[in-house]
């Protein structure tokens, strides 16, 4: 492709998302197809050979990254499962180097991960997708981890990956063109509204948006923020301004089980990925789950994941076709309501 006025290059990487990929490029895309001349021109490249896995199998052909790619105003990493292990120390001084010369790096998803290891995220403002928020923030302690869609920055930015990588690319056409341009962009899209780099990355927590209560989702980001330390029904209750019962009755209506047994899951969802994506020990990751126990901890993440947690040190083994990501608040519910029954069935 010839040369536009802005130029970017998509760095892959195995098992890269390729929907992300796509729907980035498409916002370019569409501003070309909108303005009088090519806005936009890029390149995609990899440093692991010319044909590229993707995330569900499919296989793309792209550039290999060499000294032929040209000079670009943007770089994106695009990295999925698996990039949280992912070295590549040619992909690193590519990058340090990219970054010097003044292309705006932004590690995309997983690709994050490859970034912060080049020390670009260093004391800046970074977030990546929320089933990896803990453990990004456990691995790199230099960097301002935070829940959003995107960050922006003038040298280098990050993003959850998902289809908020069309937020991002729209807000940067914004950047560059305008409000009114990167809105008729979205027109094209179908995608509105064009939501900001704080907007939330999750609203229903599994479960409609139309039904649950404000008090109800209050009660789950608070659970949430306290894992490692977990509160008490009732200073949930008191810090929400209701009563315990209330509380308790509005829960178990709108998610389908208690207050304690969704913080349970939470923690559990918390050690799964603490095992996938770092090194801490099993006793480490248990106390940072707010388990007192192992026994406790090994003994609840077996009844509701079907494996001892050593078995969770790596999401997608190469030798699986498809990644398995066990431990949804559905199959968590369907779970209790097994074990339930059971107990009802052995009472009788």
């Amino acid at each position: 492709m010839a040369r536009a006025q802005i130029h970017a290059v998509f760095i892959v990487v195995p098992r890269f998302n390729i929907t992300t990929l796509i729907t980035m490029i498409e916002a370019m895309r569409i501003a070309n197809y909108l303005a009088t001349t090519p806005m936009f021109s890029w390149e995609i490249a990899s440093f692991d050979g010319s044909r590229i896995n993707a995330s569900n199998g499919m296989t793309a052909t792209v550039d290999l990254a060499d000294d032929t790619l040209q000079a670009a105003d943007f770089v994106f990493v695009l990295g999925s499962w698996g990039t949280e292990h992912y070295s590549n120390k040619t992909l690193i001084t590519w990058l340090r180097k990219r970054a010097r010369s003044g292309s705006r790096i932004c590690g995309v998803e997983l690709g994050c991960y490859i970034v912060a290891r080049a020390g670009l995220l260093d004391a800046k403002p970074a977030t990546i997708h929320w089933s990896w928020l803990n453990g990004f923030r456990e691995t790199f302690d230099r960097v301002d981890v935070r829940e959003g869609l995107f960050t922006l920055d003038r040298k280098v930015m990050t993003c959850a990956g998902g289809l908020a990588g069309v937020d991002l690319m729209l807000r940067l056409i914004e950047e560059l063109h305008g409000s009114s341009f990167s809105g008729e962009i979205a027109d094209q899209m179908l995608h509105h509204p064009i939501r900001q780099a704080t907007s939330p990355q999750r609203n229903t927590m599994g479960r409609s948006t139309e039904t649950m209560l404000p008090l109800v989702r209050e009660a789950m980001t608070l659970i949430e923020q306290n894992i490692e330390e977990p509160l008490t029904v009732p200073e949930i209750a008191r810090m929400l301004d209701v009563s315990q019962r209330q509380l308790e009755r509005q829960f178990k209506k709108h998610v389908g089980c208690t207050v304690v047994q969704f913080g349970l899951l939470r923690r559990l969802q918390n050690a799964r990925l603490l095992l996938i994506s770092t090194q801490l020990s099993i006793r480490q990751i248990a106390t940072a789950s707010g388990f007192n126990t192992l026994s406790h901890f090994a003994y609840s993440f077996g009844r509701f994941f079907g494996r001892r947690p050593s078995d969770y040190r790596e999401a997608w083994p190469a030798n699986e076709p498809a990644p398995s990501w066990p431990g949804s608040l559905s199959d968590f519910l369907n779970t209790l309501n097994g074990a339930q029954a059971k107990d009802q069935v052995d009472r009788t």
